[in-house]
């Protein structure tokens, strides 16, 4: 029963994240998954919360990024996952559960995870942002919203989100250098120290490059 569930899920998410840029796309979602599972053994969490969880995330990133970030694919998110697990043989709980998970997941969010679920998904999440495929992302987002290669020689609080100047030195500045600070998990936290040691050297060393210092 539960592995139809998941195989139902894994359909039902990637039909819907279809046109997703690559960025947040499928391949997003199954290192998330893997992640969120590593790190749920070993925080004794409910394995089937968090596959599910993981799987639906991101169902709503379409629409955010279709209104440029004005619609919150982790609220909007909670609510479609709401709506199509409740035929699906799982009970109230462990919906409302996923749901949190979901809707608790963004970095920038007003939702703070509350179950033991919910922290192992945001910080697998977050883990997928830092690091060597956080780097490879940051410029696969750059590119879908036609940025620069590099920003650093302008005042990065004034640059915008979703324009020319949203570079992945920019979301470095503004994120991704603080994602180790934010983790709630102990696995979490120690996948996390390699990560950001490898994309601090690396930002310094494009910087350098760019600006002609090494």
């Amino acid at each position: 029963m539960r592995k139809e569930i998941i195989l139902n899920t894994e359909m039902f998410v990637k039909e819907r994240m279809a046109k997703v840029s690559p960025s947040h796309g499928w391949d997003h979602v199954q290192r998330v998954v893997a992640l969120a599972l590593k790190i749920a053994r070993k925080e004794r969490a409910d394995l089937f919360i968090v596959k599910m969880a993981a799987l639906l995330h991101d169902i709503a990133r379409s629409e955010e990024d279709a209104s440029r970030g004005k619609i919150c694919h982790a609220k909007r998110g909670a609510q479609i996952a709401e709506k199509f697990l409740s035929n699906m043989g799982i009970s109230q709980g462990e919906i409302k559960n996923i749901a949190h998970c979901i809707a608790a997941h963004r970095f920038r969010g007003k939702i703070k995870p509350k179950t033991k679920e919910a922290k192992v998904v945001f910080d697998a999440d977050k883990l997928d942002s830092i690091g060597a495929v956080g780097i490879g992302r940051a410029f696969l987002f750059a590119g879908e919203v036609g940025a620069r290669l590099f920003n650093g020689e302008v005042e990065i609080h004034k640059t915008k989100a979703y324009s020319h100047e949203d570079t992945a030195y920019r979301e470095y500045m503004v994120k991704l250098r603080y994602v180790k600070h934010f983790l709630l998990t102990k696995e979490g936290r120690r996948i996390a120290s390699g990560r950001h040691q490898f994309m601090k050297k690396y930002f310094q060393q494009i910087k350098d490059e760019v600006l002609c210092k090494k």
